[in-house]
């Protein structure tokens, strides 16, 4: 299982959020290269960069904190924050990131996301699945719509879409252990994606039980900030 690090972006910073509340935000580094080259040297491969910023602004803001990491590190990245036109997603790839991060815009307006899979590849996307009850929520999380995860993984894995994280919103940055549960289900009814679990993660026990269930990857935020676990501990999980 791959083990991939979050960085998320505000005013050039790596913090971390509470649940997607602004208002609970916590700095743990003004240098988000540094991580990024912390995370390298560990070997992880792979990198979860998310433009806070961009996320609120609803466009792109942080993309040279982007081109900053690729130059410095050999890592695989997918950059998401703000992406909300064609030219969002030319910006995202040519300044490092190997996938745009798609979530919001996946739900609310089919038509455009599936032009952008036509025009650059269904390979270069990551999409978003947001979750309240099995429920796709929006709009950073304050929105629960009528639309269940599997139609919508459905959906665009009919479309070509293999790489897919899901992230249970009551869950994140609570550091109370992923949904097993609701991860197992998708991974049983979509056994061909790339399915990487976010959320929740608090120790290498969560990790553990994430691999036995067979997901791709698992993204790791705050467990790693907090030092609940350590980047020799990641390493131990590259593949």
């Amino acid at each position: 299982m791959l083990i991939i690090p979050a960085i998320d972006i505000i005013d050039g910073k790596c913090v971390r959020l509470t649940q997607g509340d602004y208002t609970q935000k916590t700095i743990y580094n003004e240098n988000p290269v540094e991580v990024a080259k912390s995370f390298a040297d560990a070997g992880l491969r792979k990198l979860h960069l998310v433009d806070l910023d961009g996320a609120k602004a609803g466009k792109i803001i942080n993309y040279k904190v982007l081109e900053n990491i690729a130059n410095a590190v050999n890592m695989e990245i997918d950059f998401g924050g703000g992406i909300k036109q064609k030219e969002d997603v030319e910006l995202v790839l040519n300044s490092g990131a190997k996938y745009a991060t798609i979530g919001s815009i996946a739900v609310k307006n089919e038509a455009l996301f599936s032009g952008w899979i036509e025009d650059f590849g269904a390979d270069r996307f990551l999409l978003g699945a947001d979750v309240k009850g099995e429920k796709i929520a929006v709009n950073g999380w304050t929105e629960t719509t009528d639309i269940d995860v599997f139609s919508f993984i459905e959906k665009y894995f009919s479309k070509g879409i293999k790489n897919i994280f899901c992230t249970d919103v009551s869950k994140d940055g609570l550091l109370q252990g992923p949904s097993i549960e609701l991860y197992k289900k998708i991974i049983t009814k979509f056994p061909p994606i790339n399915f990487i679990a976010s959320g929740g993660v608090s120790s290498v026990d969560d990790l553990l039980e994430l691999s036995k269930i067979n997901c791709f990857g698992a993204i790791v935020g705050k467990a790693i900030y907090e030092g609940r676990i350590s980047l020799k501990q990641l390493s131990l999980f590259r593949s």
